[in-house]
């Protein structure tokens, strides 16, 4: 299940490979145009600085919410549900759910920020590469903040209680106990979360195909966008391929990271 669409993957790197027509062996002729494709750098470097803005505000809210669940009190099941729900709705849809309510004619967004004063026009979101990006990273971390909340929430809920009892009997505050007792012991769990945060990041296609188009000219176009481009709008499949390939490195190197992080050993 992953070895040969793998090792297909390679073998159509080294073609010519149209979606209709005859196929030609090129053997690293599509690597070696892929070094001197502009756009396809240019795409991964907005995709790296989407992944360096979005992974830590996704991170930060969610840990913020799991200290805000972290509780016994009665009710609290219900805040972490609602925190959950846009997690189980469709990245698609989602994106189209933002769409309109940042629509400068119909949309909410405009309409509750003209009545806070906060503007006197409708803004229109997607005509500027920054404030596009905004957008976008507001509606990827209500959709996903809640799946790392709960990954921190579980981390949290592995603590004993009796390390915070020890500690509080010896003085320690309740930052001295976050700080000396919950991060360290989550290290492996937060590693967990942003190694999946950071290659969701990197994989980001749905959000910017529907909510942006790549526009305006080009400037949110990622990583995984011009592989899309160049394997079912240009139909160059091998080329398509070469690109996946390159950016499977990527994240391979990014694991390797995370996994050395996992895998270390920690005394405390």
């Amino acid at each position: 299940m992953f070895i040969f669409p793998l090792l297909m993957t390679v073998w159509m790197s080294m073609h010519d490979w149209p979606l209709i027509g005859e196929r030609s062996f090129l053997g690293i002729e599509n690597y070696a145009d892929l070094v001197q494709d502009g756009q396809f750098w240019s795409s991964l470097w907005f995709t790296t600085q989407y992944t360096l803005l979005v992974t830590p505000a996704i991170f930060i809210l969610a840990f913020i919410l799991a200290l805000l669940v972290n509780t016994a009190i009665r009710g609290v099941g219900i805040f972490r549900t609602i925190f959950f729900i846009p997690v189980v709705i469709g990245l698609g849809t989602s994106s189209l759910l933002w769409v309109w309510l940042l629509n400068d004619r119909v949309g909410i967004i405009n309409g509750i920020l003209r009545d806070l004063g906060l503007i006197e026009k409708p803004i229109i979101w997607f005509v500027d590469k920054n404030l596009a990006m905004f957008a976008i990273i507001v509606s990827i971390v209500w959709k996903t903040v809640g799946f790392t909340m709960i990954l921190l929430l579980a981390g949290m809920q592995a603590i004993p209680d009796e390390l915070y009892q020890a500690a509080e009997v010896d003085g320690a505050s309740y930052w001295q106990r976050l700080s000396h007792i919950m991060l360290p012991l989550l290290r492996s769990t937060i590693a967990l979360a942003l190694v999946l945060s950071v290659i969701g990041s990197y994989l980001a296609f749905d959000q910017f195909y529907i909510m942006t188009r790549g526009g305006p000219q080009n400037q949110t176009i990622t990583a995984v966008y011009w592989i899309f481009n160049n394997s079912f709008t240009y139909y160059k499949m091998g080329y398509g391929a070469a690109l996946s390939l390159v950016l499977l490195g990527i994240l391979a190197i990014l694991s390797i990271m995370q996994l050395r992080i996992l895998r270390s050993d920690t005394t405390y």
